[in-house]
C-alpha cells in the first residue's frame, strides 16, 4: 500500500494581528485614562466655586466649611476679615480718647484760664503742655509743692487706662552751666523724670511711662522774646492713643534722654 503523502504545514503570515491586537487594546486603554484624568468634574468644580463665593462674602465671622463629593474633600480657610472690626476700635478709641481730654480741661482749668496750661487732642494722642514756671523753680528740676496737685490729679485720672505716656522736658536756650547740670539736655530731661516719678508714685505703672529730654532743640516759640522763651520752657505729657501693653519702647522722635540725678 502506497504510503500517504505528508501535507505540508501552511504557514501564517497574519501572527502579527495578535500583537497588533493587543497594542491597540492598551493605546486605547491609555488614553481612556488619560481622558479621565483630565477631564473637569462639574459637580466638584461648582461646590468649590459656590464655597469660595460664600466665603468672601461672609467676612464678618470665622468661616470654615468642607464640601465633600464622593470620596474627595475640598476645604476652604478661614477668610482674611475685613477692616470693620478696625474701624469700631478707632471710633471707640477716639470716644475715649476726646473724654479723657475734655476730663482733664476740666481739672486744669484755672491753670488753662491763667495761660500756663494747654490741653490739645491729634491723632496722636493727648498732649498736656505746662508751663515750667508752674512746675520747676529757674534752673531747677524739683517739683514745686504747689504743682504736686495738679499733677497728681492728671495722673489719677490716667492710671485707670493703658495707654502709653510719654514725659518731654524742653527749655529755652539760655545756656546753663552747673555741676548739676551742665547743659540744658540735663535739666530738661531731669524735669521730666521729676513728672515720671510722681506718676509712678501715684500708681502709674513705670513700663508705660518713658521721659525724654529735648533740651533747647524743640522750641514752639521765638527764643528773641521773653514770652517766647517762657512758652518754651515746659513739661508736655504725651498720652499716646495707641494703646499697647507690650511695647517697651514708646514710638516717637528718638532724642537723646539722660537720666536724671536725684533732686
Amino acid at each position: 500500500m502506497a504510503r500517504r503523502k505528508r501535507e505540508e504545514e501552511h504557514e501564517n503570515h497574519e501572527r502579527w494581528l495578535v500583537s497588533y491586537a493587543d497594542f491597540m487594546t492598551l493605546l486605547f486603554a491609555f488614553f481612556v485614562v488619560m481622558y479621565a484624568i483630565s477631564s473637569v468634574n462639574q459637580g466638584k468644580y461648582r461646590v468649590l466655586s459656590n464655597s469660595l463665593i460664600n466665603a468672601f462674602q461672609n467676612t464678618n465671622k470665622p468661616l470654615i466649611r468642607v464640601a465633600s463629593q464622593a470620596s474627595s474633600q475640598i476645604a476652604i480657610a478661614r477668610p482674611i476679615p475685613d477692616n470693620k472690626a478696625s474701624d469700631v476700635h478707632l471710633e471707640e478709641q477716639t470716644r475715649q480718647m476726646r473724654g479723657m481730654a475734655s476730663d482733664l480741661r476740666t481739672l486744669l482749668e484755672p491753670l488753662i484760664q491763667q495761660g500756663k496750661v494747654r490741653v490739645t487732642q491729634s491723632r496722636r494722642g493727648i498732649a498736656v503742655e505746662i508751663s515750667n514756671s508752674v512746675l520747676f523753680d529757674t534752673a531747677k528740676a524739683v517739683l514745686q509743692p504747689d504743682s504736686v496737685a495738679a499733677l497728681k490729679a492728671v495722673a489719677q485720672r490716667i492710671a485707670s487706662t493703658s495707654n502709653l505716656i510719654q514725659v518731654e522736658g524742653n527749655t529755652d536756650n539760655q545756656p546753663i552751666k552747673s555741676t548739676q547740670y551742665p547743659s540744658n539736655w540735663e535739666l530738661s530731661s531731669a524735669r521730666a523724670a521729676s513728672v515720671v516719678r510722681l506718676f509712678v508714685d501715684t500708681g502709674i505703672i513705670p513700663e508705660r511711662m518713658v521721659a525724654i529730654g529735648y533740651g533747647e532743640y524743640r522750641p514752639v516759640e521765638s527764643n528773641d522774646s521773653v514770652d517766647g522763651r517762657a512758652r518754651n520752657r515746659r513739661v508736655t505729657i504725651n498720652i499716646l492713643a495707641d494703646s499697647r501693653d507690650d511695647v517697651a519702647v514708646l514710638p516717637g522722635p528718638s532724642p537723646t534722654a539722660a537720666p536724671a540725678p536725684a533732686p
